[in-house]
């Protein structure tokens, strides 16, 4: 079962999307506008994302630049645009695309582009999970293991937890989380501290050493043992 995520603002194309690909066995989401979309693609679990570039609210170069930079998200993107210039398809690569479309395209070809991408990111994985140090995150369901055990998460630590994954050992900011969660709409500045504290009780508290550190100032990141640890 192949989940994707359609960020295409041409209801027919959607349509003709969800009609070829659903009785394919594929999964399907999708967003009309650019903002709408990098949030369902932050805030779930993706085997491939087909992305327009002209998008209202926020344009798929954009998105996928904050995609990849922001987030640290390695989801396989396929860019679908009406323009075919050298330019923009060297732009979109340099952006972290990992594929190109131009339309009119034929659905047959999309869907073994899409499966030759899948495969590709699969060998990049083990059996949909992401791993740092003894920590390992089912990418899928809210589940970790570490040291033996079985770590149940809620959605919200499970999003939190996928995404400090992806970027280590780098700096997730305490901006990016929120909009993980909560898109344009945070809660109180307190909201995301009790979701983090949250996870250290379940991901942290129990083991030999802690894993969650706190970058003061600026947000968290995984550690290695041999880093820094929070007090």
């Amino acid at each position: 079962m192949t989940r994707l995520l359609i960020i295409e603002d041409n209801p027919e194309l959607v349509a003709n999307l969800y009609a070829f690909l659903e009785p394919l066995g594929y999964v399907l989401d999708d967003a009309r506008d650019g903002a709408a979309g990098l949030r369902l693609a932050t805030g779930n679990d993706y085997d491939a994302i087909l992305l327009d570039l002209m998008l209202p609210r926020l344009d798929g170069m954009t998105l996928c630049h904050r995609l990849r930079q922001e987030f640290q998200n390695p989801v396989p993107v396929i860019m679908l645009t009406a323009r075919d210039p050298v330019d923009d398809r060297v732009q979109g690569f340099a952006l972290g695309a990992d594929d190109y479309l131009v339309k009119p395209f034929s659905l047959a070809e999309l869907d073994a582009r899409i499966q030759a991408l899948v495969r590709r990111a699969q060998g990049r994985s083990v059996q949909g999970t992401l791993t740092w140090q003894d920590l390992r995150v089912d990418t899928r369901a809210p589940q970790a293991w570490r040291q033996g055990q079985t770590i149940t998460l809620t959605p919200s630590t499970h999003k939190l937890l996928l995404c400090l994954m992806r970027a280590a050992p780098g700096v997730v900011r305490k901006q990016e989380m929120e909009y993980l969660l909560w898109g344009d709409h945070p809660p109180e500045s307190g909201a995301l501290r009790t979701h983090i504290h949250e996870l250290r009780q379940h991901a942290d508290k129990s083991f030999t050493y802690p894993l969650i550190e706190t970058v003061h100032g600026i947000g968290w990141r995984l550690s290695a043992p041999t880093m820094s640890v929070p007090e």
